[in-house]
């Protein structure tokens, strides 16, 4: 993946029996460059998730990865004046990245709830349970979280090609 001034996604294929990695090219309106950095950590970080021997390690890189490109979603946005409060110094709940997904992004609620459900399993591997996910699981996980990025992509105003 090449990250230029021009940003905009196209398709690059990696290899035949890897997932086609999304390439920043140019733009298609302002993004948040705080948007593009964290989209670019998501797609090289599932290009490395794909290459992992361990399904454990692939599902998990694989939704860490997904967990960048919330990010993204949230940095392109998210308005932190929303939910600044009342000048309250009380703590606010701490919310989970798929929860704030849902809010500034409503079309993307059954992403996050897909990937909010998957939360555990990744858990479970990154302590090294390794029968928590299945190789398959593993490889349908990263296919997923390919399709997420280009709809995060389009999203933060990044047009795939």
């Amino acid at each position: 993946m090449v990250i230029d001034s021009r940003a905009r996604l196209t398709r690059a294929p990696l290899a035949e029996s890897q997932p086609t990695q999304l390439a920043l090219l140019r733009p298609r309106r302002a993004v948040s460059p705080s948007a593009l950095v964290l989209l670019g950590q998501a797609q090289v970080g599932l290009a490395e998730a794909a290459q992992l021997p361990s399904s454990g390690e692939r599902y998990a890189g694989a939704h860490l990865a997904a967990l960048r490109a919330t990010a993204a979603v949230l940095a392109a946005r998210a308005n932190p004046d929303t939910h600044a409060g009342s000048g309250s110094r009380r703590r606010r709940r701490l919310r989970s990245a798929w929860d704030l997904l849902c809010e500034v992004a409503p079309e993307m609620g059954e992403w996050a709830a897909f990937f909010a459900a998957g939360a555990p399993k990744r858990a479970a591997a990154e302590a090294g349970v390794t029968r928590a996910v299945t190789a398959r699981e593993a490889d349908d996980l990263v296919r997923d979280v390919e399709t997420f990025l280009a709809v995060v992509a389009t999203t933060v105003g990044v047009c795939p090609s």
